[in-house]
């Protein structure tokens, strides 16, 4: 049986080194914005059997994304399993501290890096006739939370438009799914909470509007 070939977008760090690592044997492609990380991940991987490439791309830049794509399937002949991870806590507090800055900052990378990386991936995967295709939301896409408002819109947003692009591709061999992780201890979830008090406090299960959230 051939190996499935899985592309990871923000599988640097976090969750998608997670999946990433959870691959062993698979034919992997990890894509972010720092070479040494990607290189370093790369070698590791490979001590695990898998084929692993890292292609550094930023999933905000369609040429970027596209590339990225295509850089895949010319190193392994398809893309079996896509895993649209990359993302940003954006700047977290009250709405009267956002900006247009702000929103763009996190609706770049969180909702257009999803709609240019499936894009590309659904190109490449309507010429197979199969693949399927994972966004890691969070549970704070389909949650409110206080003090989080622009990122709390932009895993909506992500919900969204998993939804829509599924029943778009319900009859082409494509699955579309979305994941979405409670508190998971990663580096933007230290950056997101701020202080290791209400970061003990969020993966407890106490509600973001009890936390106190600042910049």
């Amino acid at each position: 049986m051939n190996k499935p070939v899985v592309l990871i977008t923000g599988g640097l760090t976090g969750i998608g080194r997670a999946a990433a690592l959870a691959k062993k044997g698979a034919n992997v492609v990890v894509a972010g914005r720092r070479d040494e990380a990607g290189k370093a991940l790369v070698k590791e991987l490979r001590s695990f059997g898998s084929e692993a490439e890292f292609i550094n791309a930023d999933v905000r830049k369609e040429d970027d994304v596209r590339a990225l794509v295509d850089k895949t399937v010319a190193r392994f002949g398809r893309l079996d399993v896509a895993v649209n991870n990359a993302g940003t806590e954006g700047r977290v507090g009250p709405i009267t501290d956002q900006t247009p800055e702000s929103y763009a900052a996190t609706f770049d990378t969180n909702v257009l890096g999803v709609i240019l990386s499936m894009k590309h991936e659904v190109r490449v995967m309507q010429g197979q006739g199969s693949g399927s295709i994972i966004n890691i939301s969070s549970t704070y896409g389909h949650e409110g939370a206080a003090g989080a408002s622009v990122y709390v819109g932009s895993k909506h947003a992500v919900e969204g438009i998993t939804k829509s692009v599924a029943l778009e591709l319900a009859k082409s061999g494509i699955r579309v799914n979305g994941v979405a992780p409670g508190p998971t201890d990663t580096g933007m979830l230290t950056r997101f909470t701020g202080t290791p008090e209400n970061k003990a406090a969020l993966v407890t299960g106490v509600p973001m509007g009890r936390l106190g959230l600042s910049n």
